[in-house]
């Protein structure tokens, strides 16, 4: 490996560690404020915090293979295009939000991973083909949720009817408006800049959290200046200085690299949530967590092989 590619790896398994880590501070702000609050404030500040790296790349386009440099066309379809991601980023971030009230930071971390698994599939709706791996990583995913959600309730000791984590299929359904987003972001950045666009999603979502928090939220102002490391992390670090790191990782690193790295996310996630939240992990959250980290490695082999789900 030349030390381009393991810089590289570097920054992605960092990026991974900032993701991972912001479900204990999006967890952990949930005590004091609305989820439409978190993530309006936090979306806004990760969109500012691109806006120098958004100026950097328009003053110096990087031209494609086809020789054009990924720049909207004009404003209107610069806009149009951080709109539809934007409310699309909304539907996710704002069920990922409410999910992860009524559930572990590990447990929505390693849920969200879901989307590698569900994009793929999504995918077949648009003509894209999809192979065997993904649909052995999606058996291995599902029984991973399973015994995260339910299987204590039937192999622990309850002996009432079992009922599943409200918090785990919030969040489940919140990773399926991921893959959507996903499906979406790999068509629109054929037309837009991505640093740009991921700027423009995040002020779209930052807004609509915004408008929704005023409307069915109230937060006092010292419950703002309470969260506000948890607030700083998720924007500044999640958002803005990981997307950043994970744009120049993924430039240099080899897919089959970035693809398990990335991955990560959910570990460092639960690994935040026993350290810092104290939450337990017992023997069939350990399984599952390690049946769905399985699943979405075995879903991406198409891609690491062959690159047919692209």
């Amino acid at each position: 490996m030349n030390k381009q590619a393991l810089r590289a790896d570097i920054l992605l398994l960092i990026t991974a560690c900032v993701w991972g880590f912001a479900f204990v501070a999006q967890r952990t702000a949930m005590d004091d404020m609305g989820p439409f609050t978190f993530n309006g404030i936090r979306f806004v500040l990760g969109s500012l915090s691109l806006v120098p790296l958004v100026f950097f790349r328009l003053r110096n386009p990087e031209r494609r293979k086809d020789g054009t440099t990924g720049l909207p066309l004009t404003f209107r379809t610069f806009a149009a295009c951080s709109a539809l991601a934007g409310i699309c980023l909304f539907l996710a971030a704002t069920l990922q939000q409410i999910g992860i009230v009524h559930t572990t930071a590990g447990n929505s971390g390693f849920i969200t991973g879901l989307y590698v698994v569900l994009t793929p599939i999504l995918g077949i709706f648009l003509g894209k083909k999809t192979g065997i791996p993904t649909w052995i990583g999606a058996v291995f995913t599902l029984s991973g949720l399973f015994f995260i959600s339910a299987a204590s309730q039937i192999f622990g000791r309850n002996g009432g009817p079992v009922q599943l984590n409200p918090g785990d299929l919030i969040t489940a359904v919140s990773a399926l408006f991921w893959a959507f987003h996903v499906l979406l972001i790999d068509s629109l950045v054929k037309r837009a800049d991505p640093v740009a666009l991921a700027s423009g999603q995040f002020i779209v979502c930052g807004i609509l959290s915004t408008i929704a928090a005023l409307i069915f939220e109230t937060v006092p102002p010292d419950a703002i200046l309470k969260c506000i490391i948890p607030i700083l992390y998720s924007g500044l670090g999640s958002v803005g200085l990981a997307y950043t790191l994970q744009v120049v990782g993924q430039k240099y690193a080899p897919p089959a690299h970035a693809t398990i790295l990335l991955s990560l996310e959910g570990v460092f996630a639960a690994i935040g949530g026993v350290v810092f939240l104290s939450e337990p992990l017992g023997t069939w959250t350990l399984l599952g967590f390690a049946l769905i980290f399985c699943g979405t490695l075995t879903t991406q082999a198409d891609v690491i092989l062959g690159g047919r789900n692209r």
